[in-house]
């Protein structure tokens, strides 16, 4: 079965500033409203629990993203990071890192959790990396560690176009390859452009934050569909090569 190479279209208005943060989760600016802290606190709790940590393991819980700021949207997430010393469960930090990386992502897949509307993105993050996004909120302290401002950006619209369309490009091109029958070409292209893509959105939020080109482009390639249609092609890709014909 073939899979479609143009999904529904993307439009840039989604990252247009809003006039207040998002009122179904937050009270005016000032705290998270009381019963959406408490279900982000208890998702975040059994997540810990489900994989063998300790709530003494944790050393906060926080929102961040756009969710957390003045340009929310619709397509927005709830990006609920837990924050852990990885030294304290290991002292080889990278091999902590990817552990809990593959543990989210697959806890993120077979969960479709939403609260008023908005998917629930669970991430673990070592509890010394530093807050690149204009708003975090403390669950625990209930508190606003990085208070956003209602401040318009600058966007790049053009480059930020120029530069998913290119990867959208990218993505179209292994999912051709993948109708056609070359199932390797598609696992090993695809691999590349993952790590290419993990790395230009890192890259962009340490030199220019979540309003970068890089970032926003990635956030145009996700709320497109264009992310998605990759990893399905992948995952569909990897099934096929490890099947063996009757």
């Amino acid at each position: 079965m073939k899979i479609t190479i143009y999904p529904r279209g993307h439009s840039l208005s989604a990252f247009d500033l809003q006039h207040a943060l998002n009122q179904e989760i937050w009270e005016g600016d000032r705290a998270m409203r009381p019963s959406i802290r408490d279900r982000l606190l208890e998702i975040a709790y059994d997540f810990v629990a489900k994989n063998e940590l300790a709530k003494e393991d944790i050393k906060d819980i926080i929102v961040t993203g756009s969710l957390a700021n003045y340009n929310w949207s619709s397509y927005s997430d709830i990006d609920l990071h837990i924050l852990i010393k990885f030294e304290e469960v290991d002292s080889n930090i990278e091999l902590v890192k990817k552990f809990f990386d593959a543990v989210r992502s697959n806890w993120n897949k077979i969960h479709d959790i939403r609260v008023k509307g908005h998917e629930v993105e669970i991430y673990v993050q070592d509890h010394n990396e530093p807050h690149t996004s204009t708003g975090v909120y403390s669950i625990i302290d209930d508190g606003w560690i990085v208070k956003p401002k209602p401040v318009r950006p600058h966007i790049d619209r053009g480059n930020v176009v120029k530069k998913a369309s290119s990867l959208m490009g990218e993505i179209n091109k292994i999912v051709s390859f993948y109708n056609h029958g070359k199932v390797e070409r598609v696992l090993e292209d695809g691999a590349k452009l993952k790590e290419k893509l993990k790395h230009m959105r890192q890259s962009g939020l340490d030199r220019g934050g979540i309003f970068s080109v890089e970032n926003l482009s990635f956030k145009v390639l996700r709320r497109s569909g264009h992310m998605g249609k990759l990893y399905v092609t992948m995952r569909k890709a990897y099934d096929q090569s490890m099947s063996v014909p009757e």
